[in-house]
């Protein structure tokens, strides 16, 4: 009775090919383990549980490419194809374990070199699905950027602190567009050498070894010029009246309009 039950049930059926799909499931699992890694991070934890750990896992593993084939109008390969589900829960509960080890701090290193593993593959597998989708350069390019940034933004925003796109870093988001646009350049000029292998990876190599150099080196991207005068007010947001006449709670609070504290 049981085994009849259980020969109905759709299993789904685990695809490690074409290129494309090994390269997305390198991508998706080596960003679980980064999940797992960033969760357990000190700026980042939360008391979260091993549950919590495992589904950042999957935050970070899925979550980049969930949001890129929604956005072609597509069903998710993490939705069809079991292994990456199976795989990213597998690398959650590895990066649990090795997050920290007894004496040790967190292992910093070991987050920083896979982030920069998964970060150009996430890039070229949304580049080529944005190619196949039929959008244009641009469009493709965004898709580079949104595979490997968009679970990052899950875990930072569940986490509580301001997602890793948007704060000074070493071309995080640079970077990934940059190897986006090498593999679309290298796919427009026919490389299809190694059963297409080599246009991926010359692109990869490019996206890594300069994420690499800028972790090594220090490079950042340049900060935004600070607002001249910028405060936080006291006691909220300035009225629109006042806001209409040109007047800011500093200013009138320069005319002795406003007491103190309220400045």
């Amino acid at each position: 009775m049981l085994a009849s039950v259980l020969a109905t049930i759709n299993w789904g059926a685990w695809k490690l090919t074409p290129a494309e799909t090994t390269i997305d499931l390198i991508a998706a699992t080596t960003n679980a383990l980064n999940g797992a890694l960033l969760c357990r991070r000190p700026d980042h934890y939360k008391n979260f549980t091993i549950v919590g750990v495992v589904l950042m896992a999957l935050l970070g593993g899925i979550g980049g490419g969930v949001t890129r084939d929604l956005l072609v109008n597509k069903v998710p390969s993490a939705l069809t194809n079991p292994a990456y589900i199976t795989l990213c829960v597998v690398l959650g509960l590895v990066g649990y374990q090795i997050a920290f080890a007894k004496g040790q701090l967190f292992r910093e290193g070991v987050f920083q070199f896979m982030t920069s593993f998964s970060l150009p593959w996430y890039a070229i597998i949304g580049a080529q699905v944005g190619i196949q989708a039929g959008l244009p350069i641009l469009g493709a390019v965004a898709l580079a950027v949104v595979g490997p940034t968009a679970g990052r933004w899950l875990i930072d925003v569940s986490s509580g602190v301001p997602p890793k796109q948007f704060v000074r870093g070493e071309w995080f988001v640079p970077i990934a567009a940059l190897t986006g646009l090498v593999w679309i350049v290298l796919n427009d000029r026919g490389l299809t050498a190694w059963g297409g292998w080599a246009a991926y990876l010359i692109a990869f190599a490019v996206g890594f070894s300069l994420r690499i150099a800028a972790l090594y080196l220090g490079w950042e991207e340049p900060l935004a010029q600070e607002p001249v005068g910028a405060y936080q007010h006291s006691n909220g947001r300035p009225l629109l009246g006042r806001k209409l006449a040109g007047k800011s709670q500093r200013e009138l609070h320069d005319l002795g309009l406003l007491p103190e504290d309220s400045a």
